[in-house]
């Protein structure tokens, strides 16, 4: 990799690594094909124009506008490229660098499904018709339109037919990052209608309104890309437990074993903090971290998190499980924090940010400590009232769920970086690769404002890029090694591990090797407490 100007960097190749099976699936690739691959055929304008001669005319003037490098307007779409001047502006986040990222999701007829911004009716047709040509254009050449580069702005284009989704980012991440980000996006929709659905819906109307279908899930997205913004488990592809003493956890996970009446039952999921606790599974049979962090999501939306009822039902696709079906999801809050009904009125109950047109952050995203006790029960049937009445014994009797509670009321599910006792050291993500799980401690100071937490974890994710080959470098890396004025960032990737580290940048290069390997010998001792390494299985 190339370091950005300004930045020392340094960088070695990786070895193969071979990893075995666990609680988990591991990721190789983060990039989902559940539908159909990117080589589609395009429904869409470019077919209205007359002749080939006039098609080849649009194409060459698309290339040649795209190609050039023109100044970028932070605060307007408008100047990316003289063919984009049409789209009109409706980027209005933070001040500074980080500007509020958008993105589009439209279907391949040029038909809005989703928007992050606000705008009128009008400004979002254009806006979608010239991003559904420009795809057009360029599927119709037998190529692939995956991003724009203008300036300090990029716009990352995920084909996934019959939805094409968009990101347009200043942030100056790589490529790959606003990608999986677009990837989430898909893999959230597949959760509420089908890969197979959309398939059959489409070949019988490709010009299907999928706002109609999808109408009342605008929630689930927006909180989607709030917990994209900043969370590290999701831009790792892992997963973050809550901090527990393992003989704890243990008690609670045998206590979630399923009775053999609940013979359909799929995993049994304990979440607190947004975090998982435990998962029951059965015998040979893992869960993908992606699948999780839909889960996740989709319990802590406000429909589902705020909702008067002691529980829900509701089905739901787990895309990297089965995109092809649905199956039923019991979920229902065992305790929420006193202070939720206050934290709803303002945060999670569907009452949107003046300012960007937003649902408010969730409570974990906001700062708050406790987001709720929750219990997921998957079944593939409908063994309703077994499972119901399963659950609403489970762990208030045992006193098990008080001892949660206590662990995360007095502050020990999580942990600071002055613990370790590491002169220099900022910060971290550890990501355990045989578990596909990360730990990392709070954020502090200087990274407690939203504007530097924005930077960090930019600066992370170009580091992860590096080490991953993620945006076509020629290929992985072992260390990668950058310093700015504000900070140290190396990425470092072993076989049993990833490590990101973040310290001061007045270290010397000795002094950042020796806190790098602190760190992974205090994992080390840690890990019983920070990792999910083992759970009942039935």
């Amino acid at each position: 990799m190339q370091p950005a100007p300004g930045l020392e960097s340094s960088a070695s190749s990786v070895i193969n690594l071979d990893i075995s099976d666990g609680i988990l699936v591991h990721d190789v690739d983060a990039e989902v094909e559940t539908t159909t691959s990117e080589e589609t055929t395009a429904v869409g304008q470019i077919h209205d124009i007359p002749d080939e001669q006039s098609r080849k005319s649009l194409r060459d003037q698309l290339r040649r506008t795209l190609s050039k490098k023109e100044h970028t307007d932070h605060h307007s779409l408008k100047s990316m490229a003289s063919v984009l001047t049409e789209i009109p502006s409706t980027v209005d986040g933070p001040r500074g660098p980080f500007k509020q990222r958008e993105y589009f999701v439209l279907t391949d007829a040029g038909k809005p499904v989703f928007i992050s911004g606000s705008g009128s009716e009008d400004e979002l047709s254009s806006t979608m018709g010239i991003i559904q040509a420009l795809v057009s254009v360029f599927i119709d050449d037998g190529d692939k339109l995956r991003c724009i580069n203008a300036g300090p702005l990029t716009i990352t284009f995920l084909l996934r037919s019959p939805i094409y989704y968009v990101c347009a980012s200043t942030w100056g991440e790589p490529e790959s990052v606003t990608r999986y980000h677009l990837e989430y996006l898909h893999l959230q929709i597949l959760s509420i209608v089908t890969a197979s659905q959309l398939r059959r819906i489409f070949e019988r109307r490709t010009n299907f309104d999928l706002r109609r279908l999808l109408n009342g899930t605008d929630p689930f997205l927006f909180t989607l890309l709030k917990r994209l913004e900043l969370d590290f488990a999701m831009a790792t592809s892992s997963l973050h437990c809550l901090q527990l003493d393992p003989s704890l956890r243990s008690r609670v996970a045998d206590a979630l074993v399923p009775i053999t009446k609940m013979k359909d039952t799929l995993y049994i999921i304990l979440v607190a903090q947004g975090r998982v606790v435990t998962l029951v599974r059965p015998k040979k049979h893992s869960i993908h971290p992606t699948d999780i962090h839909i889960i996740v999501n989709t319990i802590h939306s406000p429909s589902i998190f705020n909702s008067p009822a002691a529980a829900s039902w509701i089905p739901v696709c787990l895309p990297k499980f089965n995109p092809t079906g649905f199956v039923n999801a019991y979920i229902t809050f065992l305790r929420k924090p006193e202070h939720n009904e206050a934290a709803a009125s303002n945060t999670d109950s569907g009452v949107l940010d003046d300012r960007q047109g937003h649902p408010a952050d969730p409570p974990q995203q906001a700062g708050q400590l406790d987001a709720g006790v929750g219990l997921v029960c998957i079944s593939g049937g409908g063994e309703f009232e077994t499972v119901r009445g399963w659950c609403d014994t489970k762990l208030n009797s045992s006193g098990l769920l008080d001892s949660i509670s206590d662990v995360i009321n007095s502050g020990q599910a999580q942990y600071s970086v002055s613990q370790l006792g590491i002169p220099g050291l900022r910060h971290f993500i550890y990501k355990s690769r045989p578990h596909v799980q990360v730990t990392f401690p709070v954020l502090e100071d200087p990274y407690e404002e939203i504007e530097e937490k924005r930077r960090l974890i930019t600066m992370y994710q170009v580091v992860y890029d590096a080490i991953h080959a993620k945006s076509g470098q020629s290929g992985p890396l072992k260390l990668q090694y950058i310093r700015t004025q504000k900070e140290i960032v190396m990425g470092w990737i072993t076989q049993p591990f990833e490590l990101y580290i973040v310290l001061s940048s007045r270290l010397p290069k000795t002094a950042v090797i020796n806190a790098a390997n602190s760190v992974t010998r205090w994992v080390k001792k840690e890990e019983a407490k920070l990792f999910l390494r083992d759970a009942p299985v039935f």
